[in-house]
């Protein structure tokens, strides 16, 4: 039976022992869920913000000072890691809400602009060659990194930056009458 107290485990795992890292996080895992779900009531939102406690732990170990106990250090880490995501929750909503206020704020005219606008970026997406229109798809519609495209369609990270380019390229020209009237509109950013 393994009865290392847990500043000696926090003391090996300053000096890169993976091993003692495994023993910390299995001793405090469940128990650090259980506490963080009180607040959140959402299993995967729980174990990513603890798992993303114990990464910041690994990551910066060497600059983490624990000097009576590490359990009271972890458990005010998730303490710290919730408060960040209530704050992060109320901006988001913030934002959402000034979205919502300006699109019901908007001239019935631009409502039309806008409607017009979707159709024309849809339809110049749908003119690109295939490739090209499968990578911007990738990017804006589904949010993916250069990266991850490049290793989804198994090419490299370059031939992504020159086909998303030269996708933007045409969009732009396809799309320049729209341009001074619609700088402002989300549609718009979404896609430049």
């Amino acid at each position: 039976m393994n009865t290392q107290t847990d500043l000696e485990l926090f003391a090996k795992i300053l000096h890169d022992d993976e091993k003692a890292f495994s023993e910390l996080f299995n001793r405090y895992y469940s128990g650090l869920c259980v506490y963080a779900f009180q607040f959140l009531h959402d299993d995967q939102k729980t174990q990513e913000l603890v798992q993303e406690v114990f990464v910041q732990v690994w990551v910066k170990r060497k600059e983490i000072q624990v000097h009576s106990s590490v359990k009271s250090y972890l458990f005010r880490a998730v303490k710290n890691q919730l408060i960040n995501w209530v704050n992060h929750q109320k901006v988001e909503q913030k934002y959402l809400e000034m979205i919502r206020s300006e699109q019901e704020q908007l001239q019935p005219g631009q409502y039309f602009l806008e409607v017009d606008l979707q159709q024309k970026i849809e339809a110049s997406v749908e003119a690109l060659p295939p490739k090209r229109k499968e990578i911007f798809k990738l990017s804006r519609e589904e949010g993916l990194t250069y990266r991850e495209i490049a290793e989804k369609l198994e090419v490299s990270v370059k031939t992504v930056e020159t086909q998303m380019g030269l996708a933007l390229k045409q969009l732009r020209e396809d799309l320049k009458e729209y341009r001074h009237l619609l700088i402002g509109i989300s549609i718009f950013q979404k896609y430049f």
